[in-house]
């Protein structure tokens, strides 16, 4: 496995492939005196180091990040430290002969360029791509397919894996990082029509009636989740910390414990298109007091013209139109004629002098609404319960999509005026402060006071610390999550921020540990879904064919349960005919027995997917 990236994704996905897969991996990376901080789960420690023109390669040994560990016999990956991805970088790296290649640079460019370089060079090499673009991204993919397709003669890649996938580690994070915002949300895992919901639920209190268990307990939340000291919900908590995929007998045992259930798998057809946002709905021209003014003077008229009807005996519509000719001044005066003809006359001329200062409101109204709807909102008077959303860039764009999906009430705090995500938010209407969130009275502006939650999302770890510091000493019930890049660091800040707030929750998250897992999935050929967060813990999503997989085939769903390991959830039966016709069977029978030519959607540890793919049983027959 090559994989090659210049942020804190790439050192977490090597660490994945290594530490959890047992992959043999070779890492490229910018040279230290061109690249940034690293992170500490990625960081190795240099062993040898030899000059090849521009390319620096170095045998280190893998840190076991997370508790991960690697193969028996202390084997070490390959790190090649390169300012530039070239061509020469990659042959140096092995690319002609590796089985995948991975390009998780932050620079959709850099991907492209040398994913076309990659192919050339390998046509049946596995590519997984990280490009922020969507669009571009289904048109890469297939551009690469067809390649690989024409120079392998067809057969673009191994049977049954895809040559190309394109990924986003925005798109994999952002719905994680909005539900862990709120409590109560469900967590949404949805690609491709697929719908996965699972929603946290807290242990009723005594006198409270037990919710319902819905199709399943996906997890078990830390023992001493309301602990100030307890457990950090990682994998090395023991015990007490959050447990994957528990049977019915740990399940019935884990009294006084919170749970994520799953409440429904479904599928739900393509994904839409995004409509027209840019364009205000109709109702939006107007105010409602200009809309009940208008309202009015239509009823004005309408009696008008009845009474004109009565007393002339004309038609209806022929009493509107001589009505309106009044209204408008344009008819002649009504000399010689009863009484109540002229009287009506009268009163359509004054409804007429009322009509020209509505008509300019509703023209001025109009304009600026459409002079708004460029520009940015500035957060209403009185808004409350609302999450404020600090950080515009790739992650926080997505996630404000996402939270609006939900349709919760947000508002924006970005420094940067030329920021991605501020065409996001016009679009959406959403309220933004431009401004340094460091900086005094900017969260104020935003009205944190009243907010409902915080999300810091910037990409500057003190940036997102002093925020939810400052946002602490306002309100220390806020809810509150940062986005930090170093693990330990994050360990750290989220213990002593449980341990000072201990009745306020706090959460902290890295981007790279929520997307590395399907990342390192795309790469050995399984289609990972998605990945929800159970505290520092990461729970998958994948739809694997059962031939091939003994602890799969020919086996009941009941028998092929494993606690902490893998569990099935559903059967996909899309475009087979006569099994069902929304796609999936969900609510399979313990005694269903799983056949080779089954596809089945399943619930999967990182280290319990690794023993599913057949990665362990290498491992163990090293051992």
């Amino acid at each position: 496995m090559v994989v090659c990236g210049d942020d804190g994704l790439a050192h977490r996905l090597a660490a994945e492939l290594r530490g959890v897969y047992g992959e043999q991996v070779t890492l490229v990376v910018p040279s230290s005196r061109h690249a940034g901080r690293q992170p500490a789960a990625g960081r190795a420690r240099a062993a040898s180091a030899a000059l090849l023109d521009r390319v620096r390669v170095v045998s280190a040994a893998v840190n076991r990040a997370g508790g991960n560990g690697g193969e028996p016999g202390g084997a070490a990956e390959r790190v090649i430290e390169a300012p530039e991805l070239t061509e020469a970088v990659l042959a140096e790296a092995g690319v002609e002969r590796a089985a995948a290649l991975a390009l998780v640079y932050d620079d959709d460019e850099t991907n492209i360029r040398a994913a076309l370089t990659a192919r050339r060079l390998n046509p049946r090499l596995r590519l997984v791509l990280r490009l922020y673009n969507r669009r571009l991204g289904q048109h890469i993919e297939e551009l690469l397919d067809q390649a690989a397709a024409l120079a392998t003669g067809g057969t673009p890649g191994p049977a049954g894996d895809a040559s190309t996938t394109v990924l986003s580690d925005a798109d994999t994070a952002a719905p994680a990082l909005a539900a862990t915002a709120l409590a109560g949300t469900s967590k949404v895992v949805q690609t491709d029509g697929l719908v996965l919901r699972a929603v946290e639920r807290q242990p009723p209190r005594p006198g409270e009636e037990v919710a319902d268990p819905g199709m399943c307990t996906l997890a078990l939340l830390s023992a001493t989740s309301n602990d100030p000291a307890g457990s950090d919900g990682s994998e090395g908590s023991g015990e007490q910390g959050p447990r994957l995929l528990p049977d019915s007998a740990a399940v019935a045992a884990a009294t006084g414990r919170g749970a994520i259930m799953l409440e429904q798998v479904s599928y739900s057809g393509p994904a839409l298109p995004p409509g027209r946002g840019g364009v205000p709905p109709f109702a939006s021209f107007f105010s409602r007091r200009l809309r009940w003014s208008l309202a009015g003077l239509v009823g004005c008229v309408v009696a008008l013209a009845v009474a004109l009807s009565v007393v002339t005996g004309e038609h209806f519509l022929y009493a509107t139109y001589l009505t309106l000719l009044d209204l408008f001044a344009i008819n002649d005066p009504a000399l010689h004629q009863p009484t109540a003809r002229q009287v009506l006359q009268l009163l359509s001329g004054l409804v007429g002098l009322l009509l020209l200062p509505v008509l300019l409101a509703a023209v001025l109204e109009a304009l600026g609404t459409f002079r708004s709807a460029s520009a940015l909102r500035k957060p209403p008077r009185g808004l409350g319960g609302h999450v404020v959303l600090l950080g515009l860039g790739k992650i926080g764009t997505r996630v404000l999509t996402r939270l609006r999906e939900l349709q919760i009430p947000v508002v924006c705090v970005e420094a940067d005026p030329e920021a991605r995500g501020l065409a996001t938010a016009r679009r959406l209407r959403v309220p933004v402060v431009l401004g340094d969130v460091t900086q005094e009275g900017v969260l104020e502006a935003a009205k944190i006071h009243r907010a409902h939650a915080l999300l810091a999302v910037t990409s500057a770890d003190t940036t997102n610390l002093e925020a939810v510091l400052y946002a602490r000493s306002v309100r220390p019930d806020l809810r509150v999550v940062l986005r930090l890049y170093d693990d330990d660091f994050a360990t750290a800040v989220y213990r002593t921020l449980r341990a000072a707030h201990p009745h306020a929750l706090t959460r902290s998250r890295s981007v790279s540990h929520l997307a590395a897992p399907a990342f390192a999935g795309a790469m050995l050929g399984r289609q990972i879904l998605g990945a929800i967060p159970v505290e520092r813990r990461v729970l998958l999503f994948a739809a694997v064919r059962v031939g091939g997989h003994p602890q799969l085939e020919g086996r009941t769903v009941g028998e092929a349960f494993r606690a902490g390991a893998w569990r099935v959830l559903a059967l996909d039966v899309r475009g087979e005919e006569g099994r069902g016709s929304s796609g999936l069977v969900w609510d399979l029978p313990e005694t269903y027995v799983l056949r080779g030519e089954d596809r089945v959607v399943l619930a999967a540890t990182r280290r319990g997917l690794a023993e599913l793919l057949g990665r362990r049983r290498r491992e163990r027959t090293v051992s």
